[in-house]
């Protein structure tokens, strides 16, 4: 992608859509897993969708803004606002005052930005405008929504949502329901489901499993960076990374592991050793695990849209980590994943309760959080799939270096894969290209150096 295209965004004043009918106008309390620290935010998005001539005089804004309306009836709590009980308890007043929504035209075209359509993305701040003030956890809308219209006839849907309210999973539901309800249905196919009440801390709060994911912070924070060099690079990965990977093992482990286990392994060694951190030195690896999967077991309701994620850590010295074989690493990342049962997500509620609901611990902290079947691409607004569909930045914008975001991703050649984008200074991203390549022989990653003065480095993929 060209990081140096530049181009003017005319936006509208901001407005609020509120739910085209009445709505109760009660209050929920939020779980005890979607009230923690570590998910007070607001989480970026955004689609890019080409012209499409069966939808020829139709405009995106007006279909768009239309089904918000009508989507928020059923998704009501998200047009309330956010407030804050005693002991910190988050709850939403179930207003019905609306979400934010802006209405914009960019003299770009689809085509400028490119065939690597990920993160970063040029000129962001003005396709998901921070409206002043809105970005506070309380008291403020809980969504955004820009639909910028681009001059090839495409156009670029960006949302903005507060993480407490939910989850990955949990707004792709909510954007395809307004998908559908955009292309004339009366009402969503899958119903949400509010029921909080699953993931909340039981009576009388205890705490049953290991969390090593929330443990306090050493006086020594490490993952503190310099933010004057800071600089992108996104790295592919399609089969034959995955493949030459998984060579490293012996053969008779060569299929005990999934991708996800072998890239993120993988990916961890080469990163810490790009850190240079001291040998002794411990590293924590975070998998972000979905306890709606069937290995979880924890039955979370069908249309259920709340925070239903689990931060599992595997912790070991940089020491061990780099001098281990890949394998040492592997089951390090399997055993955490596995740890995730229906009795560690009410253990974890009771923890965040009893423990002030804190953030979890960031030091020297990789967080993993695989998103590429999310189904972001899939969300349909009546103008085909998204060409690219999901995050609109690495990371969380809170903890520059941490979150290790694994996006799907077509490259140049139409190998479908997923891309790691990552934001670290220029030195440790040309150590970690060093130490991918020396198994990653055919330069896929090797960074085409950009525009200096901006502080980007692009992929060639």
């Amino acid at each position: 992608m060209a990081q140096s295209l530049l181009f003017k965004v005319k936006r509208s004043e901001p407005e609020l859509i509120s739910p085209s009918k009445p709505t109760p106008h009660e209050i929920k309390r939020l779980s005890d897993i979607d009230d923690q620290q570590s998910l007070r935010f607001h989480v970026p998005l955004i689609q890019f969708y080409n012209y499409n001539p069966i939808m020829e005089g139709k405009d995106p804004v007006v279909v768009i803004r239309k089904a918000l309306a009508k989507t928020l009836v059923f998704y009501y709590p998200l047009a309330g606002r956010l407030r804050e009980g005693p002991g910190r308890k988050l709850m939403v007043d179930c207003t019905g005052e609306g979400v934010l929504f802006i209405e914009a035209d960019a003299d770009v075209t689809l085509k400028q930005f490119g065939d690597a359509l990920h993160p970063p993305f040029p000129c962001l701040g003005e396709l998901i405008y921070d409206v002043p003030g809105s970005s506070d956890v309380l008291n403020t809308p809980l969504l955004l929504i820009q639909v910028t219209r681009l001059k090839c006839r495409g156009f670029i849907f960006a949302l903005r949502f507060n993480h407490t309210m939910t989850d990955g999973s949990g707004i792709v539901q909510f954007m395809s329901a307004l998908a559908e309800i955009s292309q004339g249905m009366r009402k969503p196919s899958i119903s949400p489901v509010w029921c909080r009440e699953i993931l909340s801390a039981r009576d009388a709060p205890r705490v049953t499993c290991t969390h090593r994911e929330y443990e306090p912070e050493p006086d020594n924070k490490a993952n503190t960076f310099s933010l004057d060099d800071m600089v992108h690079h996104a790295f592919f990965f399609g089969a034959t990374e995955v493949a030459a990977i998984r060579s490293l093992l012996p053969p008779q482990q060569q299929q005990k592991y999934s991708n996800f286990e072998i890239i993120t392994s993988y990916f961890w060694r080469c990163r810490t050793l790009a850190l240079q951190l001291d040998t002794n030195e411990e590293v924590r690896i975070i998998c972000i695990v979905d306890a709606r999967s069937k290995f979880v077991n924890l039955l979370v309701p069908n249309g259920y849209y709340g925070n239903a994620i689990a931060l599992p850590a595997a912790i070991t010295t940089v020491g061990k980590l780099i001098e281990n074989p890949l394998t040492y690493a592997l089951d390090l990342v399997k055993k955490a994943k596995a740890n995730v049962t229906e009795e560690y997500m009410h253990s974890m509620a009771d923890l965040l309760v009893i423990k002030g609901r804190p953030h979890f611990t960031t030091a020297n902290a990789c967080l993993v959080s695989d998103v590429t079947r999310a189904g972001f691409r899939d969300v349909d607004f009546g103008w085909g799939k998204a060409v690219y569909g999901g995050l609109a930045r690495a990371g969380d914008g809170t903890n520059p270096g941490i979150s290790t975001i694994y996006i799907p991703f077509k490259n140049a050649k139409g190998e479908e894969g997923f891309v790691i984008p990552v934001f670290f200074p220029t030195q440790v991203i040309e150590r970690l290209v060093k130490e991918l390549d020396k198994v990653l022989k055919n330069n896929i990653n090797s960074p085409t150096m950009g525009d200096r003065k901006s502080g980007i480095i692009n992929s060639s993929l």
